[in-house]
């Protein structure tokens, strides 16, 4: 049941980096949100931004595992209430790590420790590759994929 994703970059860690982590990076690749968090092992962080809650709507909130810039980001992380009466319960991890290659960055994700009928695993398993793809997009050309909606 574990998520498991590798994507080459053609750019520098650096820079990967901030488009996983910055207020632009994050906002162009996951849907207009950005990452309220202190970045501290141990500290809560909370995607927010458009959704049905309006602007301020919570997509995912968790704790961090690990923050090490430009090398890991692992966190703990549980769909926004609006999403599922039951949140608190579906919790799993999700770690980026990222390692110079040659020329490029290797971005590989782990998304485990699901619990049993989750229900948002089907589609984060499919949307998993169009915000990678739209990782290695951004971070290669500042621009973002146009999915069609």
């Amino acid at each position: 049941m574990d998520l498991h994703y590798e994507v080459y970059i053609g750019a520098e860690p650096e820079d990967v980096w901030e488009v996983l982590v910055s207020d632009e990076g994050v906002s162009k690749i996951f849907y207009g949100s950005v990452i309220r968090s202190t970045f501290q092992v141990g500290d809560e962080l909370t995607y927010v931004g458009p959704g049905n809650d309006g602007d301020e709507t919570v997509h995912i909130y968790g704790k961090i595992l690990a923050f090490e810039p430009n090398r890991a980001f692992s966190f703990l992380e549980h769909p926004g209430p609006s999403y599922h009466a039951n949140h608190a319960e579906l919790q799993t991890r999700v770690t980026f790590t990222l390692e110079p290659v040659g020329e490029c960055t290797k971005l590989r994700l782990v998304n485990d420790q699901w619990p049993a009928n989750h229900p948002s695993y089907e589609n984060i398993k499919n949307g998993w590759s169009m915000i990678l793809s739209n990782i290695k997009t951004y971070a290669e050309t500042g621009k973002t994929l146009n999915f069609g909606y």
